[in-house]
């Protein structure tokens, strides 16, 4: 059964994001996906979906979406955001069914920076490479290679006429992320500064900057000083890779981030605390905390029990995480493909 959602207006930013492009980057192709893995595959959970299929990642500069011909289920999870149904404000993590006619407006609000919103069924446009994920850069994949804008209309297919009628409210405790502390490991080019430039970097209280987007934060804070030089050979970098360039002022590497790079990196956020820095906006501030791998691979564990033992609770889903989709997409810190 077809239905449609027509983009009434959206912001810059927005786009169709499935779990990514994978096994392309030796060939220098992004992986894009989400820039919070976890709140999109919850958002997918909510309406019965795989966790990677596709939903739309809409940005700051908010959507207001508008539903034509057959009603739509919607799982939507953009914490601290300001949703409504047809004018009637929601929460902001919420399942709901819009009508033919009826609208959903999603607007930033207190906190976040990134809302998800999975359909019920698929997105009906043609895969690039296995994926749906667009990358705006190459302009790769999603709606014609680009962020969404008003006028368009996203195809869907949904799985059955029938689906939940009521706004249910959603649960996702695991989302939570409190303090603006960002756990890192060291490396893997830390031996490119001297210790007391390491020791600075993690003392000093860095702000995001608002050159920021899906490729790259850019820090704001203390100019680090190299002791080898700022050039190295190429390697590849992986999702939250903290790179050091010429002039001192860190860049934490994220989803739509290049395949490889040729400055020191100095850390990598660990898997654990991508979402939480993902959510984080422009002007906010943060600290690194250097940990182990064993205490980064701990942190998984730890949400990894939360997880399965906290299912969603207000709607009627009763499904869990596993240890997969914990392991997946380089959550732990590391470069695949």
């Amino acid at each position: 059964m077809k239905a449609r959602l027509r983009v009434i207006s959206a912001g810059p930013g927005t786009t169709i994001q499935d779990s990514g492009r994978s096994g392309y980057l030796r060939y220098g192709v992004t992986v894009a996906g989400p820039m919070d893995i976890r709140s999109h595959a919850t958002a997918n959970m909510a309406v019965g979906s795989e966790r990677g299929a596709a939903a739309l990642e809409v940005s700051l500069g908010g959507i207001i979406l508008m539903v034509d011909g057959a009603p739509v289920t919607l799982g939507i999870i953009g914490d601290g955001f300001t949703v409504s149904h047809d004018g009637t404000p929601v929460p902001s993590m919420v399942r709901l069914r819009l009508k033919p006619g009826e609208t959903l407006s999603i607007r930033p609000g207190s906190r976040g920076a990134w809302c998800y919103v999975a359909p019920q069924g698929k997105i009906d446009l043609p895969t690039v490479l296995g994926s749906l994920s667009t990358h705006t850069r190459s302009h790769m994949g999603g709606l014609q290679g680009r962020a969404l804008q008003a006028g368009d209309i996203i195809l869907l297919r949904m799985k059955t006429s029938g689906g939940a009628g009521e706004t249910e409210a959603i649960d996702a405790p695991w989302l939570e992320r409190p303090g603006n502390i960002i756990r890192v490991l060291a490396g893997p080019q830390d031996d490119y500064f001297s210790e007391d430039q390491i020791s600075a970097f993690e003392a000093c209280a860095w702000t995001l900057s608002a050159n920021s987007d899906r490729m790259a934060y850019r820090l704001e804070g203390l100019q680090l000083v190299h002791s080898r030089g700022f050039n190295i050979v190429s390697d590849g970098v992986a999702f939250g890779a903290i790179q050091v360039p010429g002039d001192g002022y860190p860049i934490i590497l994220m989803a739509d981030r290049q395949p490889t790079g040729g400055y020191p990196k100095i850390a990598n956020v660990i898997g654990a605390d991508l979402g939480k820095l993902a959510q984080m906006r422009p002007d906010e501030d943060l600290r690194f905390k250097f940990v182990s791998v064993e205490a980064a691979v701990e942190a998984l564990r730890e949400q990894q029990q939360v997880l399965t033992k906290r299912p969603l609770t207000k709607p009627i889903i009763r499904t869990t995480f596993t240890s997969e989709f914990l392991l997946e997409r380089n959550l732990i810190s590391g470069f695949t493909s």
